[in-house]
Protein backbone atom coordinates (compact mmCIF):
# COMPACT_ATOMS: atom_id res chain seq x y z
CA UNK A 1 0.00 0.00 0.00
CA UNK A 2 2.91 2.34 0.72
CA UNK A 3 4.14 1.75 -2.84
CA UNK A 4 0.73 2.71 -4.21
CA UNK A 5 0.79 5.96 -2.24
CA UNK A 6 4.30 6.73 -3.52
CA UNK A 7 3.18 6.13 -7.10
CA UNK A 8 0.18 8.39 -6.57
CA UNK A 9 2.44 11.18 -5.33
CA UNK A 10 5.02 10.75 -8.08
CA UNK A 11 2.41 10.67 -10.81
CA UNK A 12 0.61 13.73 -9.48
CA UNK A 13 -2.53 14.85 -11.29
CA UNK A 14 -1.95 12.21 -13.97
CA UNK A 15 -2.20 9.28 -11.55
CA UNK A 16 -5.88 8.66 -12.31
CA UNK A 17 -6.03 10.56 -15.57
CA UNK A 18 -4.09 7.92 -17.51
CA UNK A 19 -4.99 4.25 -17.87
CA UNK A 20 -2.92 1.64 -15.98
CA UNK A 21 -1.68 0.20 -19.30
CA UNK A 22 -0.37 3.62 -20.29
CA UNK A 23 1.39 4.02 -16.95
CA UNK A 24 3.06 0.66 -17.53
CA UNK A 25 4.28 1.97 -20.90
CA UNK A 26 5.50 5.26 -19.38
CA UNK A 27 7.37 3.39 -16.64
CA UNK A 28 8.96 1.12 -19.23
CA UNK A 29 10.10 4.09 -21.34
CA UNK A 30 11.55 5.78 -18.27
CA UNK A 31 13.35 2.59 -17.28
CA UNK A 32 15.15 2.75 -20.62
CA UNK A 33 15.32 6.48 -21.19
CA UNK A 34 14.87 8.29 -17.85
CA UNK A 35 13.99 12.01 -17.88
CA UNK A 36 17.40 13.01 -16.48
CA UNK A 37 19.14 11.54 -19.55
CA UNK A 38 18.73 14.89 -21.35
CA UNK A 39 21.64 16.15 -19.23
CA UNK A 40 23.92 13.37 -20.52
CA UNK A 41 26.27 13.73 -23.50
CA UNK A 42 24.43 13.52 -26.83
CA UNK A 43 26.23 10.32 -27.84
CA UNK A 44 25.02 8.63 -24.65
CA UNK A 45 21.47 9.92 -25.18
CA UNK A 46 21.43 8.43 -28.67
CA UNK A 47 22.79 5.08 -27.53
CA UNK A 48 20.18 4.80 -24.78
CA UNK A 49 17.36 5.95 -27.08
CA UNK A 50 18.36 3.46 -29.77
CA UNK A 51 18.37 0.61 -27.26
CA UNK A 52 14.92 1.69 -26.05
CA UNK A 53 13.58 1.79 -29.62
CA UNK A 54 14.98 -1.67 -30.30
CA UNK A 55 13.27 -2.98 -27.15
CA UNK A 56 9.90 -1.64 -28.35
CA UNK A 57 10.33 -2.80 -31.97
CA UNK A 58 7.55 -5.23 -32.88
CA UNK A 59 8.84 -6.43 -36.24
CA UNK A 60 7.40 -5.76 -39.67
CA UNK A 61 4.01 -7.12 -40.77
CA UNK A 62 4.02 -10.04 -43.17
CA UNK A 63 4.29 -8.99 -46.80
CA UNK A 64 6.19 -5.76 -46.16
CA UNK A 65 9.64 -5.50 -47.71
CA UNK A 66 12.12 -2.71 -47.06
CA UNK A 67 15.24 -1.58 -48.83
CA UNK A 68 17.75 1.11 -47.92
CA UNK A 69 19.09 3.74 -50.28
CA UNK A 70 20.56 7.21 -50.48
CA UNK A 71 19.25 10.53 -51.71
CA UNK A 72 22.38 12.25 -52.97
CA UNK A 73 22.58 16.03 -52.72
CA UNK A 74 25.45 18.35 -53.64
CA UNK A 75 26.53 18.46 -50.01
CA UNK A 76 25.97 14.91 -48.73
CA UNK A 77 23.86 11.75 -49.01
CA UNK A 78 20.65 11.27 -47.01
CA UNK A 79 19.78 7.69 -45.99
CA UNK A 80 16.23 6.59 -46.79
CA UNK A 81 14.30 3.34 -46.39
CA UNK A 82 11.66 2.30 -48.92
CA UNK A 83 8.77 0.07 -47.79
CA UNK A 84 6.49 -1.83 -50.17
CA UNK A 85 3.71 -4.40 -49.87
CA UNK A 86 4.24 -7.62 -51.79
CA UNK A 87 1.73 -8.44 -54.52
CA UNK A 88 -0.02 -5.08 -54.19
CA UNK A 89 0.18 -2.08 -56.49
CA UNK A 90 0.50 1.08 -54.42
CA UNK A 91 -1.75 4.02 -55.27
CA UNK A 92 0.14 6.61 -53.19
CA UNK A 93 3.47 7.13 -51.45
CA UNK A 94 4.03 8.36 -47.89
CA UNK A 95 7.11 10.41 -47.00
CA UNK A 96 7.68 9.81 -43.29
CA UNK A 97 9.84 11.94 -40.99
CA UNK A 98 10.81 10.38 -37.66
CA UNK A 99 10.64 11.89 -34.20
CA UNK A 100 13.39 12.32 -31.64
CA UNK A 101 13.53 16.03 -30.90
CA UNK A 102 15.84 16.71 -33.88
CA UNK A 103 18.58 15.10 -31.76
CA UNK A 104 17.66 11.41 -31.69
CA UNK A 105 16.30 8.78 -34.04
CA UNK A 106 17.20 7.19 -37.37
CA UNK A 107 15.81 4.74 -39.91
CA UNK A 108 15.66 1.98 -37.29
CA UNK A 109 13.97 3.91 -34.47
CA UNK A 110 10.63 4.10 -36.28
CA UNK A 111 11.04 1.15 -38.63
CA UNK A 112 8.07 -0.91 -37.42
CA UNK A 113 5.77 2.14 -37.42
CA UNK A 114 6.62 2.83 -41.08
CA UNK A 115 6.16 -0.84 -41.97
CA UNK A 116 2.72 -0.87 -40.31
CA UNK A 117 1.68 2.27 -42.18
CA UNK A 118 2.71 0.52 -45.39
CA UNK A 119 0.74 -2.61 -44.50
CA UNK A 120 -2.29 -0.69 -43.26
CA UNK A 121 -2.63 1.56 -46.30
CA UNK A 122 -1.03 -0.47 -49.08
CA UNK A 123 0.97 2.65 -49.94
CA UNK A 124 4.70 2.80 -50.45
CA UNK A 125 6.52 4.52 -47.60
CA UNK A 126 9.79 6.42 -47.76
CA UNK A 127 11.38 7.00 -44.35
CA UNK A 128 13.87 9.87 -44.25
CA UNK A 129 16.92 9.96 -41.98
CA UNK A 130 17.70 13.67 -41.62
CA UNK A 131 20.85 15.08 -40.05
CA UNK A 132 20.67 15.65 -36.30
CA UNK A 133 21.51 18.46 -33.90
CA UNK A 134 23.67 19.66 -32.27
CA UNK A 135 26.23 18.63 -34.90
CA UNK A 136 23.92 19.94 -37.61
CA UNK A 137 21.89 23.00 -36.62
CA UNK A 138 18.81 24.41 -38.34
CA UNK A 139 18.15 24.38 -41.25
CA UNK A 140 20.04 21.11 -41.80
CA UNK A 141 17.12 18.82 -40.84
CA UNK A 142 14.67 20.89 -42.88
CA UNK A 143 17.00 20.92 -45.89
CA UNK A 144 17.22 17.13 -45.75
CA UNK A 145 13.47 16.74 -45.34
CA UNK A 146 12.89 18.99 -48.33
CA UNK A 147 15.51 17.16 -50.42
CA UNK A 148 13.83 13.81 -49.77
CA UNK A 149 10.44 15.23 -50.75
CA UNK A 150 11.88 16.65 -53.97
CA UNK A 151 13.57 13.33 -54.76
CA UNK A 152 10.30 11.44 -54.26
CA UNK A 153 8.45 14.00 -56.39
CA UNK A 154 11.01 13.55 -59.16
CA UNK A 155 11.22 9.75 -59.08
CA UNK A 156 7.64 8.64 -58.35
CA UNK A 157 4.42 9.48 -60.15
CA UNK A 158 2.32 8.45 -57.13
CA UNK A 159 0.37 11.02 -55.07
CA UNK A 160 2.49 12.06 -52.07
CA UNK A 161 1.26 12.14 -48.47
CA UNK A 162 3.57 13.81 -45.95
CA UNK A 163 3.62 12.31 -42.47
CA UNK A 164 5.71 12.82 -39.37
CA UNK A 165 5.54 12.49 -35.62
CA UNK A 166 6.87 14.90 -33.03
CA UNK A 167 9.96 16.57 -34.58
CA UNK A 168 9.08 14.75 -37.78
CA UNK A 169 5.67 16.41 -37.73
CA UNK A 170 7.43 19.77 -37.57
CA UNK A 171 9.46 18.81 -40.65
CA UNK A 172 6.41 17.52 -42.55
CA UNK A 173 4.53 20.78 -41.92
CA UNK A 174 7.52 22.89 -42.93
CA UNK A 175 7.96 20.88 -46.14
CA UNK A 176 4.24 21.15 -46.95
CA UNK A 177 4.42 24.92 -46.55
CA UNK A 178 7.60 25.23 -48.61
CA UNK A 179 6.30 23.07 -51.48
CA UNK A 180 2.64 24.08 -51.64
CA UNK A 181 3.17 25.55 -55.13
CA UNK A 182 5.41 22.71 -56.31
CA UNK A 183 4.14 21.01 -59.45
CA UNK A 184 4.09 17.75 -57.46
CA UNK A 185 2.94 19.15 -54.12
CA UNK A 186 1.64 16.78 -51.47
CA UNK A 187 -1.99 15.68 -51.69
CA UNK A 188 -2.22 15.61 -47.89
CA UNK A 189 -0.29 15.71 -44.66
CA UNK A 190 -0.74 13.89 -41.35
CA UNK A 191 1.04 15.46 -38.39
CA UNK A 192 1.27 13.37 -35.22
CA UNK A 193 1.80 15.37 -32.00
CA UNK A 194 3.97 17.90 -33.84
CA UNK A 195 5.84 20.82 -32.32
CA UNK A 196 4.91 23.77 -34.51
CA UNK A 197 6.33 26.66 -32.52
CA UNK A 198 3.05 27.73 -30.96
CA UNK A 199 2.25 30.17 -28.19
CA UNK A 200 3.64 28.74 -24.95
CA UNK A 201 1.05 30.66 -22.96
CA UNK A 202 -1.57 28.49 -24.68
CA UNK A 203 -3.89 26.02 -23.03
CA UNK A 204 -1.91 22.77 -23.18
CA UNK A 205 1.46 24.40 -22.54
CA UNK A 206 0.15 25.60 -19.18
CA UNK A 207 -2.01 22.64 -18.21
CA UNK A 208 0.50 19.97 -19.25
CA UNK A 209 3.83 21.69 -18.65
CA UNK A 210 4.91 18.68 -16.52
CA UNK A 211 3.24 15.92 -18.50
CA UNK A 212 4.77 12.42 -18.56
CA UNK A 213 7.34 11.82 -21.34
CA UNK A 214 7.43 15.44 -22.57
CA UNK A 215 7.61 18.55 -20.45
CA UNK A 216 7.86 22.22 -21.32
CA UNK A 217 11.49 22.08 -20.17
CA UNK A 218 12.13 19.26 -22.66
CA UNK A 219 10.62 21.32 -25.49
CA UNK A 220 12.81 24.28 -24.60
CA UNK A 221 15.91 22.04 -24.48
CA UNK A 222 15.29 20.60 -27.93
CA UNK A 223 14.55 24.04 -29.36
CA UNK A 224 17.82 25.41 -27.99
CA UNK A 225 19.93 22.48 -29.10
CA UNK A 226 18.89 22.73 -32.77
CA UNK A 227 19.01 26.54 -32.98
CA UNK A 228 21.79 28.16 -34.96
CA UNK A 229 23.30 31.32 -33.43
CA UNK A 230 20.82 34.16 -33.86
CA UNK A 231 18.01 31.75 -34.79
CA UNK A 232 14.86 33.68 -35.73
CA UNK A 233 11.82 32.00 -34.22
CA UNK A 234 9.56 33.54 -36.87
CA UNK A 235 11.28 31.40 -39.53
CA UNK A 236 8.44 29.10 -40.76
CA UNK A 237 10.94 26.36 -41.63
CA UNK A 238 11.82 26.34 -37.91
CA UNK A 239 8.37 27.08 -36.46
CA UNK A 240 5.60 26.39 -39.01
CA UNK A 241 2.97 28.23 -36.95
CA UNK A 242 4.99 31.43 -37.35
CA UNK A 243 4.25 31.55 -41.09
CA UNK A 244 2.13 34.48 -42.27
CA UNK A 245 0.37 32.56 -45.04
CA UNK A 246 -1.52 29.30 -44.54
CA UNK A 247 -3.28 29.27 -47.90
CA UNK A 248 -2.69 26.61 -50.52
CA UNK A 249 -1.77 23.84 -48.06
CA UNK A 250 -2.89 20.28 -48.75
CA UNK A 251 -5.71 18.71 -46.72
CA UNK A 252 -4.21 18.34 -43.27
CA UNK A 253 -4.86 16.07 -40.30
CA UNK A 254 -3.23 16.93 -36.98
CA UNK A 255 -3.40 14.32 -34.22
CA UNK A 256 -2.32 15.28 -30.71
CA UNK A 257 -2.35 13.70 -27.26
CA UNK A 258 -4.53 15.26 -24.58
CA UNK A 259 -1.79 15.15 -21.93
CA UNK A 260 0.96 16.77 -23.99
CA UNK A 261 2.09 20.41 -23.83
CA UNK A 262 2.17 20.47 -27.65
CA UNK A 263 -1.53 19.73 -28.13
CA UNK A 264 -2.49 23.39 -28.53
CA UNK A 265 -0.19 23.62 -31.55
CA UNK A 266 -2.44 21.18 -33.41
CA UNK A 267 -5.55 23.19 -32.62
CA UNK A 268 -3.90 26.46 -33.66
CA UNK A 269 -2.56 25.00 -36.92
CA UNK A 270 -5.98 23.66 -37.86
CA UNK A 271 -7.54 27.04 -37.17
CA UNK A 272 -4.97 28.87 -39.31
CA UNK A 273 -5.56 26.57 -42.28
CA UNK A 274 -9.33 26.82 -41.99
CA UNK A 275 -9.13 30.61 -41.74
CA UNK A 276 -7.10 30.61 -44.97
CA UNK A 277 -9.80 28.60 -46.76
CA UNK A 278 -8.11 25.21 -46.57
CA UNK A 279 -9.15 21.80 -45.26
CA UNK A 280 -7.86 20.71 -41.87
CA UNK A 281 -8.91 18.41 -39.05
CA UNK A 282 -7.53 18.34 -35.52
CA UNK A 283 -8.10 15.37 -33.24
CA UNK A 284 -6.95 15.35 -29.63
CA UNK A 285 -6.67 11.75 -28.47
CA UNK A 286 -7.98 11.57 -24.93
CA UNK A 287 -5.99 10.18 -21.99
CA UNK A 288 -2.83 9.75 -24.05
CA UNK A 289 0.64 11.29 -23.85
CA UNK A 290 3.38 12.31 -26.25
CA UNK A 291 5.00 9.34 -28.04
CA UNK A 292 1.88 7.17 -27.78
CA UNK A 293 2.61 5.51 -31.15
CA UNK A 294 5.20 3.37 -29.42
CA UNK A 295 2.52 2.20 -26.96
CA UNK A 296 0.18 0.90 -29.67
CA UNK A 297 0.81 -2.80 -28.93
CA UNK A 298 -0.01 -2.67 -25.23
CA UNK A 299 -2.32 0.32 -24.73
CA UNK A 300 -5.79 -0.02 -26.30
CA UNK A 301 -6.29 3.76 -26.59
CA UNK A 302 -2.98 4.07 -28.44
CA UNK A 303 -3.86 1.18 -30.76
CA UNK A 304 -7.19 2.80 -31.61
CA UNK A 305 -5.50 6.17 -32.22
CA UNK A 306 -2.91 4.58 -34.51
CA UNK A 307 -5.65 2.78 -36.46
CA UNK A 308 -7.36 6.14 -37.00
CA UNK A 309 -4.06 7.64 -38.18
CA UNK A 310 -3.62 4.87 -40.74
CA UNK A 311 -7.18 5.52 -41.95
CA UNK A 312 -6.41 9.24 -42.22
CA UNK A 313 -3.32 8.54 -44.34
CA UNK A 314 -5.26 6.13 -46.55
CA UNK A 315 -8.09 8.60 -47.12
CA UNK A 316 -5.78 11.50 -47.92
CA UNK A 317 -3.77 9.36 -50.31
CA UNK A 318 -6.98 8.34 -52.06
CA UNK A 319 -8.21 11.94 -52.24
CA UNK A 320 -11.01 11.26 -49.76
CA UNK A 321 -10.20 13.92 -47.19
CA UNK A 322 -13.84 14.94 -47.03
CA UNK A 323 -14.55 11.62 -45.31
CA UNK A 324 -12.24 12.32 -42.38
CA UNK A 325 -13.99 12.90 -39.08
CA UNK A 326 -12.41 14.96 -36.30
CA UNK A 327 -13.46 12.12 -34.00
CA UNK A 328 -12.00 9.39 -36.17
CA UNK A 329 -15.34 8.05 -37.32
Amino acid sequence: MAGDAADQTRRGKYADRLDPELWAYIDKVNSWYPPEIVAAPIAEQRAVYNRMCAAFHHGRPAGVSAGDGLVVTQAHAIPVRHYRMANRIATAIVVYYHGGGFVLGDLNSHDDICAEICAGTGFEVISADNRLAPEHLHPAAFDDALAVFEWVAATSALPIVLCGESAGGTLAAAVAQATRHHERHAVGQVLIYPGLGGDESGRSYIEHAEAPLLTLADIEFYRRVRSAPGQVLDDPTFSPLRDRDFSGLPPTVIVTAECDPLSSDGEAYRNRILAAGGQAWWREEKRLVHSFLRARMTVPRAAEAFARIISDIARLGAGDGALISPHGG
